[in-house]
């Protein structure tokens, strides 16, 4: 299941059941203890803030110091964190426990598959005035994180981080490239068309003396998507999926994004063939001067060269535009929801995001805007060199079944890998994600 359903009006009981059945097969694979572990996320006392998350090893040990760090901010409460398996299973085991209302008092969600979740009642919205008590206001987030919360008027999300796709570059190869500005930032002019693009790719190979960018695709089901959409959205074209299809897109303007993929990969840029973790070993061990990655991989990059650089992904067709995701806290559904819970509740979101700058220093953009504007996330380089991406960010299409871990993005790069890989034609490329587009719109939600 690629996620869950988003029919429009508030749901029934009824309907609740019948998703709490639409979802058992995929309980199944969580093991007998899936729905008293739901069930026990109420039994906490009334100080403590029941959190489910799936951050595990370094982002896990960041998210503990954010607790720590807050506590001043949220006297006499406890947060209690229970980390799950990333993608299906985490967002299967969370819909059941809100279908039921039996879920935590607040959870973690990619922003990417809110519209999975909010619409079929999953979710409850944020009383924005609550959280105002303790300082956090909507005017602290970026428009293009905080117009992706809304559900009917209602805010369903509160954004804890902006995650982009960005590059990574070893100062020393972009330097004698002349692709570094007179203060040692990236020059992203240079990049700022298909052909300034590629001139300046192969300019980074001559300095490098192997290859130039780095971008590990191969297999991959996600990689060839997150390059895609983000350089389809920087040429503007129309990208709406109405329910029941069809889709409204240019697919000229598919057909050109994908040719300019297929001449990044080929083979003097960067090499054909590379999967993600070969494309990781590639750049750091210097084998390539740039790779096209995720900030995710910050703490990797930087462990093998602390001086790696980093910057938005550059504008090469004309519209700012940069793909992400947000990770976001939510509030599963309660039937019944203790006011004093979910004031605490809010209380301890406001203090988890005002101690953003722990979490900076994984790679992630504090989506609390206070956080990246001090001197101390300044000195955070190269985060701070890439900070104003989240000013252009551009999240999956808001439908049911796209989002973070989908089949949707992995159906999306199988078609990119047969032209990146295998010579299909953009434009037959193009028409194939279309008619995947139109299979996936024409399906009923499983609720």
């Amino acid at each position: 299941m690629t996620g869950i359903p988003a029919p429009v009006g508030p749901p029934a009981p009824s309907r609740r059941r019948a998703l709490t059945a639409a979802l058992a097969s995929g309980a199944a694979a969580l093991g007998a203890g899936a729905l008293s572990g739901c069930g026990s996320a109420q039994a906490a006392d009334a100080s403590t803030v029941r959190l489910w998350d799936l951050f595990s090893g370094a982002d896990g040990g960041l998210l503990n110091d954010m607790v720590r760090a807050a506590r001043p901010d949220m006297p006499g409460t406890r947060v209690e964190r229970t980390v799950l398996e990333w993608g299906t299973p985490y967002y299967t085991k969370l819909a059941m426990a809100s279908a039921g209302g039996r879920g935590p008092d607040v959870a973690v969600s990619h922003m990417s598959r809110l519209a999975g979740y909010a619409p079929t009642g999953l979710l409850d919205p944020w009383d924005l005035d609550v959280l105002a008590e303790y300082g956090v206001t909507e005017d602290a987030f970026t428009e293009a994180v905080w117009s992706r919360t809304q559900f009917e008027g209602h805010t369903y999300a509160i954004p804890l981080d902006t995650h982009p796709f960005i590059v990574f570059y070893h100062p020393e190869p972009a330097r004698e490239a002349g692709l570094l500005t007179a203060d040692g930032a990236l020059d992203t002019e240079a990049f700022s068309s298909p052909g300034r693009f590629l001139a300046a790719g192969r300019e980074l190979a001559k300095a490098s003396g192997k290859q130039g960018i780095a971008f590990g695709y191969v297999t991959d089901t996600a990689q060839g998507w997150r390059l895609f959409y983000g350089l389809y959205r920087q040429t503007g074209g129309a990208f709406r999926l109405p329910p029941g299809g069809p889709a409204e897109v240019d697919v000229d303007r598919m057909a050109e994004v994908i040719a300019f993929m297929a001449k990044i990969v080929d083979g003097r840029v960067n090499p054909r063939r590379l999967d993600y973790a070969s494309a990781i070993a590639a750049f750091t061990n210097r084998q390539t001067a740039m790779i096209l990655s995720g900030e995710w991989e910050l703490g990797t990059f930087r462990a093998a060269d602390k001086k790696v650089g980093a910057a938005p992904f550059p504008t090469v067709f004309g519209t700012p535009a940069v793909y992400a995701d947000s990770h976001s806290f939510v509030l599963p559904h309660h039937p019944d929801p203790d006011p004093g819970r979910r004031r605490r509740t809010h209380q301890a979101v406001a203090a988890l995001l005002k101690a953003g700058q722990i979490w900076a220093t994984a790679g992630h953009i504090p989506a609390y805007g206070p956080v990246t504007r001090t001197a101390a996330y300044t000195g955070l380089q190269p985060q701070s060199h890439y900070a104003k991406a989240q000013d252009h960010v551009v999240l999956d299409p808001s439908v049911w079944f796209a989002g973070a871990g989908s089949d949707f993005q992995n159906a999306m790069s199988q078609v990119l890998q047969q032209a990146l890989l295998d010579g299909l034609a953009p434009d037959r490329a193009a028409r194939a994600m279309v008619r995947r587009l139109n299979t996936f719109l024409s399906k009923p939600s499983p609720a």
